[in-house]
């Protein structure tokens, strides 16, 4: 089954996060702002909104945010507090994934849509599964730099993304824990050994000798 995600702030972060999904297998995205989904009918976009509505939305979408979630799979917030009300959030699908990132004050309050969603996740360390990016550029960097890499390409961004998803066992995995903790000292050093592998794998690392993962901490 594909999962139809739908996210709300298409801005840098909003357009990133949808590029790597898509770059993950991921091609049912919908975009949304404050004047709705975003589709190529849409006037006065940018530039990178123009390519934002190409490549995404592929049913053409063309209405709210809340209109949006209706059977959708996943939503990520990427905007700011309160853009989507809860009884949105209750139309998704089964077991729904939602990912109100939006900080101090998330898209929806995960008190509003508790036991409506699978999973529930926010920027914030007072509610479980807080995303923070300090899970990932510490181990990049650092993978990177090991790696002499010429760059940072969408493979090690990935790489880091499953390194950090590895580091939760499948015994440890649960609805409110899907993430490691910001204090989980072995996500920093897998992190880095991944992008660095990743790096060596498409060309773009500059150290030609072959790499001792282990001091890659």
């Amino acid at each position: 089954m594909l999962a139809r995600v739908v996210l709300v702030g298409v801005g840098a972060a909003g357009v990133a996060v949808s590029k790597l999904l898509m770059e993950a297998g991921v091609t049912d995205i919908i975009g949304c702002d404050r004047e709705g989904a975003l589709n190529p009918s849409k006037k006065g976009l940018t530039a990178i909104q123009k390519w934002y509505a190409k490549n995404t939305n592929p049913r053409g979408f063309d209405g709210t945010a809340e209109e949006a979630l209706a059977g959708a799979d996943v939503f990520l917030g990427v905007s700011g507090p309160g853009a989507v009300s809860a009884e949105a959030i209750r139309s998704m699908a089964d077991d729904a994934i939602v990912f109100a990132m939006a900080n101090p004050d998330p898209e929806v309050r995960p008190e509003d849509i508790e036991g409506d969603v699978r999973i529930v996740a926010t920027g914030r360390s007072d509610y479980p599964n807080q995303i923070n990016n300090v899970l990932a550029f510490p181990g990049i960097f650092r993978g990177a730099l090991a790696a002499q890499a010429t760059g940072i390409n969408d493979e090690m961004n990935l790489a880091a993304a499953r390194a950090i998803a590895a580091c939760i066992s499948e015994d440890e995995l649960f609805e409110e824990y899907i993430i490691p903790s910001v204090f989980n000292k072995q996500v920093a050093p897998a992190v880095a050994a991944a992008v660095a592998r990743a790096a060596h794998a498409t060309g773009v690392a500059r150290r030609r000798r072959r790499l001792d993962l282990s001091s890659v901490r």
